[in-house]
């Protein structure tokens, strides 16, 4: 029995370290170092952007058909017109502005600073969250829904959508718990046989119409049969587009992938001109393709499939395009045409899960707003693999029930991606340009609010992702607040002229929070400290300043620069937060000059929660407790810890 207690803790014990084993290459100061990424020409990347967005077209059409239904092209042209007019100008401006695959996000983190900033950026993930998790859900229905669909298909798997849906996403966790890379050359292949396949459908579906002319006037019949003013059409095709905003999926992963496109040798880190370029080509290209497709696909499917078809239960319910190539084309080629679906859509969720294991290690461990086991992948996988699961079963594996949580979160962040545009030629002073990214801006904010209230289920879910990403993030940053929370120390000849001085003798250092700056401030504190602490008076001290610069932040490079202002030295400083960056310099003096400093501090009067929000919020609070606990956690050996004194 204790045999099998000691087995089952050593398997537990390997397990964990399994899990939480770092890639190989080696991580340094609190977040990962950025990799150096394999370039390729941009058509090649825009079919890694494509496996999410063409693969759309998978369920698209259908979606349209249920949600417009005969006005689904009429609401499918504005939807392109949109595309063209609306998000490809953004986004082609993001490219320029944001050129290292930060994408929109990033732009509104710099544009708008402090917490305002990072909790705009933790809702933001949310619905990034939202997103991407629905990507991965959505698109395994809908491969499952290709799966039993099939004609060759057995007749029990008909049962067993959730089931299906469940072992593809467990498929797809299983491969990055294994360890996956994207591959442009999968990606290539992938897209360039889907797109022509979908090609194929839809030139066959062109041609039964031409040579079946009834179903162009059934169609108009639909049309017309409620009004038949062409304005008041419009009207109702505006107030329905927003159910169809799938089709705007692939914008921002078309931004976020710019490190994998080639320049040229001519670029510069700051402004790679080739590279933004070449991707203004990808995002332009794509467009122009998924528009093509989207307009063709909604015509044809709205002509030449039965409505009843389209619902639950329906033949063509998520698979309006294998629907049509297996009726015009036979089972064979519907067949060749349900494998690459179904390969592009798992592709699909792989490029989700890709995307969200590197949006949480690029935001939330940098805020301090996430625990560290965060930047390792494959917990993460778990979690995104669980929650997965869990949307699946609740929305029953159902595609078109997902439908509307996809689409909030892809209006969502392009709504904010046009709103980060208009600010950013607003501060430009680019008044024509402000005038129309607000209008862009607006009209994807209509989108958005009609979209929520026709399919409040995606707010509901992004609402869900948005709460547990405020609560645990807040936890996180709490529970780290202590933490050393210091890249690195950089300091100028004075301060490294200071300490080699100090380091002649005793190193006391004498911490102040500056007021004027002037020979009697240091004068006066240097008097109180000597007598509270009895510090003989022929003992040379530094004086140390930290001022806060952005609370919000959590790690921060500190550099430090030397001042004398009459016969006193002081070291002065900039960081997030005071306690740790004043435990940061000890240890480095310590670590530089092989002597233990030591500082001194005043006693704080007034309520300890108070100080206790102001550090956290504010990064100041009781100075002298928060200092010591920081070196406490960053230094284990009492003997090595530099010591903490406080008078008064």
């Amino acid at each position: 029995m204790a045999k099998s207690i000691v087995s089952t803790k050593r398997l537990s014990k390997q397990f964990i370290r399994w899990l939480l084993e770092e890639d190989r290459r080696k991580r340094q100061g609190p977040f990962p170092k950025e990799e150096s990424h394999r370039q390729h020409p941009w058509w090649q990347v825009m079919c890694l952007t494509g496996v999410d967005y063409f693969s759309t077209l998978g369920y698209q059409p259908g979606i349209a058909a249920l949600a417009a239904g005969a006005l689904s092209p009429v609401a499918t042209l504005i939807l392109v017109l949109l595309t063209l007019f609306g998000a490809l100008p953004i986004y082609r401006r993001i490219a320029a502005e944001s050129n290292h695959g930060e994408g929109s996000i990033a732009m509104l983190e710099r544009l708008l600073s402090w917490w305002q900033g990072k909790l705009l950026v933790l809702c933001l993930l949310g619905f990034v969250a939202t997103d991407f998790i629905i990507t991965i859900t959505l698109s395994a229905a809908d491969a499952t829904a290709h799966i039993i669909e099939n004609p060759l298909a057995a007749n029990w798997l008909h049962d067993q959508p959730i089931a299906i849906t469940l072992i593809l996403i467990a498929l797809l966790g299983a491969v990055f718990l294994r360890g996956f890379k994207e591959a442009i050359g999968i990606a290539v292949f992938l897209v360039g046989v889907y797109l022509l396949l979908n090609f194929i459908v839809v030139s066959v579906g062109a041609y039964q119409i031409l040579t079946h002319p009834e179903a162009i006037a059934n169609w108009q019949t639909a049309l017309f049969a409620r009004n038949s003013n062409p304005l008041l059409l419009i009207g109702l095709a505006l107030l329905v587009f927003p159910k169809l905003a799938l089709g705007l999926s692939g914008f921002e992963t078309g931004v976020t992938v710019m490190p994998l496109v080639k320049g040229s040798s001519n670029d510069t880190p700051q402004y790679p001109r080739a590279r933004i370029q070449n991707t203004r080509k990808l995002l332009t290209t794509a467009a122009v393709i998924m528009s093509f497709f989207l307009l063709t696909t909604s015509f044809i499917t709205i002509l030449l499939i039965a409505p009843p078809e389209f619902a639950q239960g329906g033949k063509a319910n998520g698979r309006a395009l294998a629907y049509l190539a297996h009726l015009y084309l036979g089972n064979s080629f519907g067949t060749i045409y349900d494998l690459s679906t179904i390969s592009i859509l798992w592709f699909a969720g792989a490029s989700a899960m890709a995307g969200l294991l590197n949006i949480v290690p690029r935001y939330l461990p940098r805020y301090g707003m996430a625990p560290n086991w965060a930047r390792v992948s494959r917990p993460l996988v778990l979690v995104y693999t669980a929650i997965a699961f869990i949307v699946t079963i609740i929305f029953r594996a159902n595609v078109e029930a997902q439908g509307g949580a996809y689409a909030t979160g892809v209006l969502v962040l392009i709504t904010s991606a046009a709103f980060a545009v208009t600010l950013s030629a607003h501060r430009h002073r680019q008044k024509h340009a402000t005038l129309v990214f607000g209008i862009i801006t607006v009209l994807f904010v209509y989108t958005t609010v009609v979209n929520i209230i026709e399919r409040p289920e995606g707010i509901r879910i992004a609402g869900c992702f948005i709460g547990a990403i405020i609560f645990t993030s807040l936890i996180s940053r709490v529970w780290r607040s202590t933490e050393l929370r210091a890249e690195r120390i950089e300091i100028d000849d004075n301060a490294r002229e200071f300490i080699a001085e100090e380091s002649q003798g005793a190193i006391r250092i004498i911490a102040n929070r500056l007021n004027t700056g002037d020979v009697l401030e240091y004068f006066l504190k240097e008097k109180e400290v000597r007598e509270d602490n009895h510090i003989p008076d022929d003992d040379p001290i530094l004086f140390l300043e930290i001022m806060v610069s952005d609370a919000s932040e959590f790690a921060d490079v500190i550099k430090v620069e030397g001042l004398q202002v009459g016969d006193y030295r002081i070291l002065r400083a900039h960081s997030a937060a005071v306690p740790n960056a004043i435990a940061a310099l000890l240890l480095y003096i310590r670590d530089q000059t092989g002597k233990i400093p030591h500082a001194y501090f005043g006693w704080v009067e007034g309520n300890p929660i108070q100080y206790l929000l102001r550090f956290i919020l504010f990064g100041e609070g009781d100075i002298a407790v928060l200092t010591r606990e920081v070196l406490r956690r960053a230094e284990k050996d009492p003997e090595r810890r530099p010591g903490v004194h406080v008078g008064g």
